[in-house]
């Protein structure tokens, strides 16, 4: 049973919700210290939410092509996702994992805390955008570089550059495949996202 008194989270997934499976385990072991009360998804198929049903979570899925058709803007679509969240749920921290959609100031106009994550697979000032381990494994072959990352960090108008709150290294072998890095640093992921999200949120308490 949800305990009331825990902060909140809201997740915001498009695609099979591995990392959010990892919050929702960490909700229930105890590792991470709130609720997951909503899950939104800009894709209606996404497996992730099932795993949020399957949780007993609320879920919720918009779609911008629905907002295109409509003759409205990816910004009018990001006002009205930020308006769910915000006067539907009213979460302590919103986290995107796997959430495969720009946002725009319009969407983080409804958020004066801060208090939204991003989960982002590379290191600060590297790949920022879409295809980071791509990006990485190609320039590790072109020798330019030794490792890649993973990174938590605060969601501003820059894509990917809000402030850190963890990061994490994660080497490429000289055996590497994409797939085999692509593992690794999914597997490296399903750990920060719980070690950040608990991050955010004490900070959140202590301000």
């Amino acid at each position: 049973m949800a305990n009331d008194t825990l902060p909140t989270i809201v997740v915001l997934i498009s695609g099979s919700g591995s990392n959010l499976q990892a919050l929702i385990d960490a909700t229930q072991n105890g590792q991470l210290k709130a609720n997951i009360i909503g899950v939104i998804s800009n894709r209606q198929k996404a497996y992730g939410l099932e795993r949020a049903r399957q949780a007993g979570i609320p879920t919720e899925s918009v779609s911008l092509k629905r907002f295109k058709d409509e003759g409205k803007t990816r910004e009018d679509f990001d006002d009205a996702v930020a308006l769910l969240i915000a006067e539907k749920y009213r979460p302590d921290l919103v986290v995107l994992a796997g959430w495969m959609h720009i946002l725009s100031p319009r969407f983080l106009a409804h958020f004066p805390r801060d208090n939204v994550m991003n989960l982002h697979p590379a290191l600060p000032g590297q790949f920022d955008g879409a295809h980071a381990i791509d990006r990485a494994f190609e320039a590790f072959q072109q020798g330019q570089i030794k490792e890649t990352g993973i990174m938590v960090h605060k969601v501003i108008a820059d894509v990917d550059r809000g402030q850190v709150i963890l990061q994490q290294p994660v080497p490429i072998l000289e055996s590497d495949t994409l797939a085999t890095l692509e593992d690794r640093i999914h597997t490296a992921e399903h750990q920060i996202i719980v070690r950040g999200a608990q991050a955010f949120l004490d900070e959140l308490t202590a301000a």
